[in-house]
């Protein structure tokens, strides 16, 4: 079975930094793309930023030159470095993997975690 949990998040004042990870365990044999995405307060959730396997990374427009995504295949944890934070990247964040375990291919969800930042 496959597990995928979220760590960091919390409170932040503007322009500081939060560093969020996101581990997958369980019997893996391979993990494919992993992303991070959130969810603010009545809107739609929404792609921050993804990886490859190989390390090919992509943004939203928004968070282009203050997050950073990355990942570590020998740990299957995948992070987001949150620099310059804005009262707008409030909302929930959430990881997700596309993960080839004992039991197929899927794509699995981490718990999202509360990120706030205030002004």
């Amino acid at each position: 079975q496959v597990q995928v949990v979220v760590s960091g998040g919390g409170l932040v004042q503007l322009g500081r930094s939060l560093r969020l990870s996101c581990a997958a365990s369980g019997s893996i044999f391979l993990i494919n793309a992993m992303g991070w995405h959130r969810q603010a307060p009545g809107k739609q959730r929404e792609l921050v930023a993804a990886i490859t396997r190989g390390g090919n990374t992509n943004y939203a427009d928004s968070v282009k030159g203050r997050f950073t995504i990355s990942r570590d295949n020998a740990k299957n944890t995948v992070y987001l470095q949150m620099n310059s934070l804005k009262p707008e990247d409030t909302a929930v964040y959430y990881c997700n993997a596309d993960i080839h375990s004992a039991t197929g291919r899927g794509v699995y969800w981490g718990q999202g975690t509360q990120v706030t930042v205030s002004s």
